[in-house]
C-alpha cells in the first residue's frame, strides 16, 4: 500500500537543546489543529467523500502522517539532553513524570488528544471546508511558532510545513470548486 523510506520528508535540524520551544511544538503534534488531528481527519473523510477527490484525501492524510513524524523529530532532538530541571522551567515538568523523554499525545497546554477534534460531516463540500480551515489554522500555528523561534535550522523546517500547509488548503480549494461544479450541473434522465 506504501512505500516508506528510512528519511524524514524534509530534513530536522536544531541548533540547540530548547525544551520551551518543544513544549510549544507539542501543540502541532498533539493539539487541535496539528499533525495527527489532520492525518485522521483526512483518511476518515475519505470513506464518504466522492470518488474524484478521495485519491487527495488520501494522499494529504498519509502525508500528514510525515509531518507528525517531523514534529515528533523536532521535539525529540530539543528535549534530548535537557535536564529535569530544564524541562520543568519549561512547563514540561508534569510530561517528564508521567512520559519521561517519550512523546505522548497532547497539546502544548497538556491537555490529552481527543477524538473530538476529528471533525466528518458525512457532506462533501461541509468536510472540505472544515479541511480547508483545519490547514489554514495550522499553517498559522507554524507562523506562530517561526515568529517565536530563535533556532534558523528549526525555523527552516517549520517554514517547509508552513507551506505544504498552504499547498494543502490550495488543493482542498481546488476539490471544493469540482464538486460545486458536479453538483450545480443539469441532470437529464
Amino acid at each position: 500500500m506504501w512505500v516508506y523510506e528510512k528519511k524524514l520528508q524534509y530534513p530536522v535540524k536544531v541548533s540547540t537543546c530548547n525544551p520551551m520551544l518543544a513544549k510549544y511544538l507539542i501543540e502541532q503534534y498533539g493539539g487541535a489543529d496539528g499533525e495527527l488531528a489532520a492525518a485522521l481527519r483526512y483518511l476518515n473523510q475519505r470513506y464518504t467523500i466522492p470518488d474524484k477527490v478521495v485519491g487527495l484525501l488520501t494522499d494529504i492524510g498519509t502525508e500528514e502522517f510525515a509531518h507528525l513524524e517531523m514534529i515528533a523529530t523536532m521535539i525529540y532532538k530539543l528535549t534530548k539532553d535537557a535536564t529535569p530541571e530544564q524541562l520543568e522551567k519549561a512547563g514540561l515538568g508534569d510530561h517528564y513524570v508521567n512520559h519521561d523523554g517519550a512523546l505522548f499525545y497532547h497539546n502544548a497546554a497538556g491537555a490529552p488528544f481527543t477524538a473530538t477534534y476529528i471533525q466528518a460531516k458525512g457532506d462533501p463540500i461541509a468536510d472540505l471546508y472544515e479541511d480547508i480551515a483545519a490547514e489554514e489554522k495550522a499553517r498559522a500555528t507554524y507562523q506562530w511558532l517561526i515568529d517565536i523561534s530563535d533556532d534558523p535550522d528549526l525555523n527552516d523546517s517549520l517554514r517547509f510545513l508552513r507551506e505544504r500547509e498552504v499547498v494543502h488548503s490550495q488543493r482542498f480549494r481546488e476539490a471544493v470548486e469540482l464538486l460545486k461544479e458536479e453538483r450545480d450541473r443539469k441532470k437529464f434522465f
